[in-house]
């Protein structure tokens, strides 16, 4: 694994964009990123095992490297499930092609290379959006969220981990300075975080807890359940 250091010169000169460069260093740059990034993804091993039916398929939008459907395709006891990553990135899916190519035998894996706002996705078992939603403009959301309710089987379920804010300003600096303090530990300079944090100013848009659980329920989701939360991140489930 390739050691997340793109940050490390001081000099930032455009928004944060997923290219070739960030896909050799991203698996690391998660696991140094995201609190207990593994621990939401084996939460969500759990609720899929449960959830899912025979010959389902299970989407990944946004799935980067495809370490999230690599690590679901060796835990998940589902009978004959399909498991697709699709992502926009072509760097992000010839890595994850890369990586599945080596695979165990017998996994129904594919990573695809498209827009997951317009890709042509339907009776979905359970669609997954980890880190993703966030990099959406605020005004497609609820739209793209619909989009997602309507691709589902009756019973299908959307897993959706987000970045979020607290209205309450005091609690959300508490919460951002308890992130930073996370990042430092990982081995992150002050130049790299503040760096990083210009570079996803324009990009990266989160919404309250609130503001995502309506977002479900107004796309019609009628079972909404946050399963996760360490401060400012937070994993939702949302069943049609």
């Amino acid at each position: 694994m390739s050691k997340d250091q793109l940050f490390s010169n001081g000099k930032v000169t455009a928004d944060f964009r997923f290219t070739e460069e960030v896909a050799e260093v991203f698996d690391d740059m998660l696991a140094r990123s995201i609190p207990n990034y593994q621990q939401v993804i084996e939460m969500s091993a759990l609720l899929l095992d449960r959830l899912l039916a025979p010959g389902d398929r299970l989407y990944d939008y946004g799935c980067s490297t495809g370490n999230t459907l690599l690590h679901l395709a060796r835990r998940l006891t589902t009978p004959d499930l399909r498991l697709i990553g699709v992502d926009n990135s072509p760097a992000m899916i010839a890595k994850a092609r890369r990586k599945a190519a080596g695979y165990a035998p017998g996994a129904q894996l594919e990573f695809i290379e498209a827009d997951i706002s317009t890709f042509p996705c339907a009776n979905a078992g359970a669609i997954m959006l980890n880190y993703t939603l966030q990099f959406l403009r605020p005004l497609v959301r609820p739209q793209f969220v619909a989009r997602l309710h309507r691709a589902l089987r009756p019973g299908g379920l959307v897993l959706i981990s987000e970045k979020i804010i607290s209205h309450d300003p005091e609690l959300n600096r508490r919460f951002i300075d308890f992130y930073l303090d996370f990042k430092r530990t990982r081995g992150y300079s002050e130049i790299e975080i503040s760096q990083k944090r210009e570079a996803l100013e324009n990009v990266l848009i989160p919404f309250s807890l609130a503001e995502n659980r309506q977002l479900l329920a107004e796309a019609g989701f009628k079972r909404v359940e946050t399963f996760f939360q360490w401060f400012n991140f937070a994993s939702f489930v949302a069943i049609k």
